[in-house]
């Protein structure tokens, strides 16, 4: 007969639970033996940026730049719509081929606005009827 050892087993403690609201907020810690202690170059990381998105509108728009991350007031170009294109052809196609087809590029609701970044340049978006 052979002697038959126990196999040996090691405790590994269960996975560290997200931190609540009031850990997250400052709140007062708990304090227990599965409780991690983290340096404090590790709580002081912080570099996500989070960012919402803000509708724009016709007008310039204060807002954060997804690119460069500066806060910054759009600068806005407008351009002729589709729709103005459209209601000149319309309007040539009616009789009104002296200049009164060109009407419709005058006219603020046939104008798209497009946004850019004062700081990058990069392009935001745009507005259209």
């Amino acid at each position: 007969m052979s002697k038959s050892t126990a196999p040996q087993y090691t405790y590994i403690p269960p996975p560290t639970a997200p931190p609540s609201y009031q850990e997250a907020v400052g709140g007062v810690k708990p304090v227990g033996p599965f409780t991690p202690v983290l340096s404090p170059v590790v709580m002081a990381r912080n570099d996500d940026i989070v960012t919402t998105v803000v509708p724009i509108g016709r007008t310039a728009t204060h807002m954060i730049c997804p690119s460069c991350h500066a806060e910054i007031e759009t600068t806005t170009r407008t351009t002729p719509s589709m729709m103005a294109y459209i209601s000149g052809c319309l309007l040539a196609l009616c009789g009104c081929f002296l200049g009164c087809c060109l009407v419709p590029c005058c006219i603020d609701d046939c104008m798209e606005v497009h946004h850019t970044c004062p700081n990058c340049k990069s392009y935001l978006g745009r507005n259209s009827r």
